[in-house]
């Protein structure tokens, strides 16, 4: 038998002849329907195989040894900034105290003004006086304590700042630098009583461990005193430098990079699973106080969080790095060159007290007693989530779920329209035969 006849006996598609076939004006009709059916439902299909989603995972965080960026903007309108300063410490035993890289302190006018920034030029407190009549040979005295391991000439202080460092080194308060040579030579104490009704912004980042730990906003320097870590608070308490309260707005703070916005553009509004983490929820707070002697702690929960956009492969991240390197500068840590980024979320809860001790009885709570003694300031103290958050960017579908939809769609339109137009036709012919009895 040829191969051609083999073949013929297994063709499903039995063909009519040309003679047999009638055209209807409804089938036209039905046939033009069932196409603009089927384009637009490809096109809905084509659609949805191009829409990309977030799809967010929770698995447990195997990371060590990593660290973290804090980015924050917060303004003091009632503490100048000669008297704040930033520490940071962690269950781990690291300790940075007086933090400045990274941190810019920015000096606000009387909030009686308006509170407006004052030009940068403005802000040095401690900008060297020209002190060339006291020769090459001059060694300031430390007044006590050894001479700063960064003083400028060994053993010797020769401006007020290294004075400040050196009896901070031993724990020794320090005051206004009265009867400090350097120190009424700089003007300290004039410029410290310029400054009285001035306030403060803080912004800039810092990198942490990322482990439990606490990073505070507190007056005067920091020290340690056996096993205490304590402030100088001479300045800050002496009421004729001013009426000086923790009355703060927290413009900003977060933990790591931000979303970027062609990245929240491209993953959805607001409403998303992603990018509601990104509201982060101590952005513009505001507490008011009306006593110096005023404690504020934030308590967060930090959650560690990546987002790993449309065909993502590691091909290397920035937190691969060894962070204590300090080859990623700040700003720049977590942001992957392949448009992935890692970061964190955070939820948080405050509490606020008087340093000097009582119930909350003006609050309505009179069972609720505070502890008396503290450091008056901002803390926030964080702890690390043992879980983690991946959202990666997914296809709804596959490609080869797109030819089957696109398949389905057209087999299923021409079956349907099919049926119609039979049906259609069946009742035009009985009708007709109807009328011709």
């Amino acid at each position: 038998m040829p191969a051609k006849s083999r073949f013929t006996r297994l063709d499903a598609f039995t063909k009519t002849v040309e003679d047999a076939r009638v055209r209807t004006t409804s089938g036209g009709i039905v046939t033009i329907a069932s196409l603009l059916i089927v384009f637009w439902l490809v096109w809905g299909e084509w659609s949805d195989y191009r829409r990309v989603v977030v799809h967010p995972e929770l698995i447990v965080d195997k990371g060590r040894g990593e660290r973290m960026e804090i980015h924050l903007n917060i303004s003091f309108p009632r503490v100048p900034c000669e008297l704040l300063t930033l520490d940071v410490m962690d269950v781990s035993g690291e300790q940075q105290t007086g933090v400045k890289h990274g941190i810019s302190k920015v000096q606000l006018a009387p909030a009686s003004e308006g509170g407006r920034p004052i030009e940068v030029r403005t802000l040095d407190l401690h900008a060297d006086e020209p002190a060339d009549h006291l020769g090459p040979n001059y060694c300031g005295e430390c007044y006590g304590p050894p001479a700063p391991a960064t003083a400028t000439k060994p053993g010797c202080c020769q401006t007020c700042e290294e004075v400040r460092e050196a009896y901070a080194s031993v724990s020794w308060a320090f005051g206004k630098g009265e009867g400090v040579a350097q120190c009424e030579r700089e003007h300290y104490s004039e410029k410290l009583q310029a400054q009285r009704d001035q306030g403060c912004r803080i912004e800039g980042g810092f990198r942490v461990n990322k482990v439990v730990g606490n990073f505070h906003i507190a007056p005067g320097r920091s020290f340690s005193n056996g096993m205490m870590h304590v402030h100088d608070l001479n300045n800050y308490l002496d009421p004729s430098q001013g009426d000086h309260t923790f009355t703060h707005q927290i413009h900003h703070l977060r933990f790591g990079p931000q979303l970027p916005d062609d990245m929240t553009t491209k993953v959805g509004g607001k409403s998303t699973a992603w990018t509601n983490h990104h509201l982060n929820p101590l952005d513009n707070t505001e507490q008011v106080a009306t006593d110096a002697a005023f404690n504020y702690m934030y308590f967060l929960k930090v959650v560690s969080t990546s987002y790993y956009p449309l065909g993502w492969k590691s091909k290397g991240h920035s937190s691969d790095l060894d962070d204590s390197s300090d080859l990623v500068s700040i700003g720049q840590h977590g942001l992957g060159q392949d448009g992935s980024l890692e970061t964190h979320q955070y939820s948080v809860t405050s509490h606020k007290r008087s340093l000097k001790g009582g119930s909350d009885s003006s609050e309505g709570h009179k069972e609720r007693l505070h502890a008396i003694g503290g450091i008056p300031g901002v803390f926030f103290s964080y702890d690390i989530s043992p879980m983690k958050v991946i959202n990666r960017e997914e296809r709804t579908k596959s490609f080869t779920g797109f030819l089957t939809g696109v398949c389905a769609i057209v087999g299923g339109t021409l079956t349907v329209a099919a049926a119609i137009d039979r049906g259609v036709y069946e009742g035009a012919t009985r009708i007709k035969k109807l009328h011709q009895r």
